[in-house]
């Protein structure tokens, strides 16, 4: 039996809504956001969980203790699950971006790695997949919740479907807030859960 992680998207910050790059930085939830994590705790509210870990991120966080009330579980923070970190360009919108950086605005335009600083798209993902494969071993055949981010999310998915991480954003949609995947881990590899 493999282990399925249901990996959660945290729920919208004023940031998203303004399409300010996020990264490590640590915007709250905005209104929208927990209407999205209560909704989606009903949703889960008949799910089983051995488990739930979540980034320590405060946007995570803060979905991961709504998530907690309904559900009665006791989330463990987990810096695997911590978004990728986009260096100088955290906080600033796109425009602010292609000013500041065209060269690298450019390339991420590409879908190739815009920032100079922070983290590559291959340092996520082997980041998150060793924690995703860690998280699993320590609940053998059960379900575990992890809230998390859109790049690691995408991460996972990368590797489950054998996509080059630093592909995954031309060829995996954009994660939504509070959306829902799943993904098994077994013998230590990740794949799409039926």
């Amino acid at each position: 039996m493999p282990t399925t992680i249901v990996m959660v998207r945290h729920g919208e910050t004023d940031w998203n809504r303004d399409n300010r790059f996020q990264g490590h930085a640590d915007p709250p939830l905005n209104e929208t956001g927990r209407a999205q994590a209560r909704a989606l705790a009903l949703e889960l509210s008949g799910h089983d969980f051995a488990a739930a870990y979540t980034s320590p991120l405060k946007r995570a966080g803060e979905t991961a203790s709504i998530l907690a009330e309904v559900l009665d579980l006791e989330f463990i923070p987990d810096a695997s699950l911590k978004e990728v970190d986009v260096g100088s360009w955290s906080g600033l919108t796109r425009t602010e971006v292609e000013e500041r950086f065209p060269g690298g605005f450019e390339r991420w335009l590409e879908y190739g790695h815009g920032w100079d600083d922070g983290e590559t798209y291959d340092e996520l993902g082997d980041r998150v997949v060793s924690g995703l494969v860690r998280i699993c071993q320590r609940h053998d055949g059960a379900d575990v919740l992890a809230v998390t981010h859109g790049g690691p999310i995408r991460s996972a998915l990368a590797a489950a479907e054998d996509v080059p991480f630093d592909e995954a954003r031309r060829s995996i949609h954009v994660i939504g807030n509070c959306a829902v995947v799943s993904i098994a881990v077994r013998d230590g590899r990740l794949e799409r859960a039926e």
